[in-house]
């Protein structure tokens, strides 16, 4: 353990930018998976086409390559850009594709008749979903949302190859210089196992604080929007 002690500031570091660039990451992927997810049930067939394309590329493209793609090749285009937001742009790609998916399961889950009363009362296509379906959809995107997250999470040990100094680099480079491979990699995946079981738990929390005592029969919401004109 004296290993662990005399190391303790840089492991504290490398735990340190394992969250920033998970919490950076998550957010972004958030916020770009949501407008995905608009996209896909929008009324507009290019939006829908151009969401769907997106969705499909990066569900399928592993992570690591889409690192590699990103770091070492935006320099050839002209664009410079530190490692470490290498690897928040490379997680927020992959991630803002599941989000996405999620949150059209989300919102495929709110009955139709509550969309078109929305309509009914003169609200657009963003009103109705601003202030009814997504409202409603969060309660059944929370957990699969939180799955995300903790990918995301585990994912970012794969930046560990461009060089970016989050936990499972600092132990790569801890063993190189200790041999010490079993103890310090224990530590790494402990630390990975208390985080992802942190945010598992805080979603289940936040699921329950939030849970209605009936849920709605699921419908398709998205169809029904996407044939206002």
């Amino acid at each position: 353990m004296e290993i662990i002690l005399e190391n303790r500031a840089v492991l504290l570091g490398g735990i340190g930018t394992t969250i920033a660039l998970t919490l950076l990451a998550y957010a972004f992927a958030l916020v770009l998976g949501t407008a995905l997810a608009v996209c896909r049930v929008s009324p507009i067939p290019p939006l829908r086409g151009a969401a769907t394309v997106y969705v499909e590329i990066f569900r399928n493209i592993p992570l690591l390559s889409l690192l590699i793609l990103i770091a070492f090749g935006l320099p050839d285009a002209g664009l410079l850009l530190p490692y470490f937001w290498c690897g928040v742009l490379a997680l927020t790609l992959s991630s803002a594709a599941f989000v996405c998916e999620n949150v059209r399961s989300g919102i495929n889950t709110v009955p139709v008749g509550h969309a078109e009363a929305a309509r009914s009362i003169g609200l657009g296509f963003f009103g109705v979903l601003r202030y009814v379906v997504l409202p409603q959809a969060f309660r059944t995107m929370i957990s699969p949302l939180i799955n995300v997250f903790i990918g995301t999470l585990l994912g970012s040990s794969l930046c560990a190859a461009i060089s970016v100094a989050e936990i499972t680099y600092v132990t790569q480079k801890l063993n190189i210089q200790t041999a010490e491979a079993v103890l310090l990699f224990l530590v790494a995946g402990a630390v990975y196992l208390v985080l992802s079981l942190g945010a598992a738990y805080g979603g289940l929390a936040l699921e329950k604080a939030i849970a209605p005592g009936r849920r709605s029969r699921p419908s398709p919401t998205a169809q029904a929007m996407g044939a206002q004109a």
